[in-house]
C-alpha cells in the first residue's frame, strides 16, 4: 500500500468524531433527523450557535499514525456539505452560509496538518454524489474554501462515494443516482483539489466518465467494501485495464470504494492483498 491513512481507528464515525471539536455542536441535547435521502432517521448533534474550531488535533492524529510507517499517511476530514447534512442546523437557517462555517474551521486543520509535514490531505464529500445540485451550487465553492491556502507539495483529494449500508451484504440499499458523478465531473475537474476517490465495485461506471477529467488524478475503487465476496486479482486487474483504456496511467490509483471498517480485519486485509497484486502486475 503506497498511501495508508491512520484507519480512523480513533473515530466514533467520520463525522462527528470532527463535530466533538467544533465550538457551536450541542452533543447534549440531540435532534432527530431523517437522513441521506429518506435512507434512515438518527438523533444528531444540534448546532446552536457560531462554528468555530475549539481546538486543533487532526495533527496529532497524523504524527501518531506517520510513526508507524515510512510510507506518507493521508488524513481525512468530513466535507462541508456532508457535516451540514448530519447534523441539525438550528442556528443558520440555510447550508451554504453553514456550509461556508464548516470550510472555515476545516481549513485551519487543513493548514495544522500541512505545517506539521502531511502531504495527503482528503476531505470526504459523499454528500455531493447524494445532491448533486447542492455540490454545484455552493459545495464545491465550500470545499474549495476549505483547501485554501494550502501549499505546494501537499496532495489536495476529495472523496465522492454513493453510500453504504451499516451492515455486509445487504440487498437493495439505496444508492446515491448513477448519473450524479457526470453531473459533478467537470465542476471537480476545474477545481483546485487534484486527486478525486470515486466508488466503483459496488456499481461499474460508464468509463468514459473518466474522460471528463483531463488534470484530476482518479483514485479508482475496485474493491467492493460492504460486500463479503473477495474480488479476484484477474477482476481487479481487468477492470483496470478497462479504465486505462480512458486515462493516463499516472493518474489512477487502485483503491477500495471507501472505508474497510464493515468487513471486519480478515476480509479487509484479503481484498487488499488483492487489490494491491492487480495493480503492482500492471506496474510491471
Amino acid at each position: 500500500i503506497d498511501i495508508p491513512t491512520d484507519g480512523e481507528i480513533t473515530r466514533e464515525n467520520y463525522i462527528h468524531y470532527h463535530c466533538r471539536h467544533l465550538e457551536g455542536m450541542d452533543f447534549e441535547n440531540l435532534t432527530e433527523k431523517t437522513l441521506r435521502t429518506g435512507n434512515y432517521s438518527s438523533l444528531l448533534p444540534t448546532v446552536r450557535g457560531p462554528v468555530k474550531t475549539r481546538d486543533l488535533f487532526l495533527a496529532d492524529d497524523w504524527r501518531r499514525a506517520q510513526e508507524a510507517t515510512d510510507k506518507p499517511v493521508k488524513i481525512t476530514m468530513p466535507g462541508p456539505l456532508t457535516v451540514a447534512d448530519t447534523v441539525v442546523d438550528e442556528y443558520y437557517g440555510n447550508q451554504k452560509d453553514f456550509g461556508k462555517a464548516i470550510a472555515e474551521a476545516l481549513n485551519q486543520e487543513v493548514l495544522s496538518l500541512a505545517n506539521a509535514g502531511c502531504r495527503h490531505i482528503q476531505i470526504d464529500e459523499p454528500l455531493f454524489a447524494r445532491y448533486p445540485e447542492r455540490a454545484l451550487e455552493f459545495g464545491v465553492e465550500n470545499l474549495e474554501r476549505a483547501f485554501q491556502n494550502c501549499p505546494d507539495g501537499v496532495t489536495r483529494t476529495a472523496h465522492m462515494c454513493c453510500g453504504y449500508p451499516d451492515v455486509i451484504d445487504a440487498v437493495d440499499y439505496p444508492k446515491a443516482p448513477r448519473e450524479s458523478y457526470f453531473q459533478i465531473a467537470d465542476a471537480m475537474e476545474d477545481s483546485s483539489v487534484m486527486a478525486l476517490s470515486l466508488e466503483d465495485a459496488h456499481r461499474y461506471n460508464d468509463l468514459s466518465l473518466l474522460e471528463h477529467f483531463k488534470t484530476t488524478t482518479i483514485i479508482f475503487g475496485v474493491v467492493a467494501i460492504a460486500k463479503s465476496r473477495v474480488e479476484a486479482v484477474e477482476e481487479i486487474r481487468k477492470r483496470l485495464m478497462d479504465a486505462l483504456e480512458h486515462i493516463d496511467a499516472n493518474r489512477l490509483i487502485a483503491a477500495p470504494d471507501c472505508g474497510l471498517g464493515i468487513l471486519g480485519r480478515e476480509l479487509a486485509v484479503q481484498k487488499m492483498k488483492n487489490l494491491c497484486e492487480a495493480a503492482h502486475s500492471i506496474e510491471t
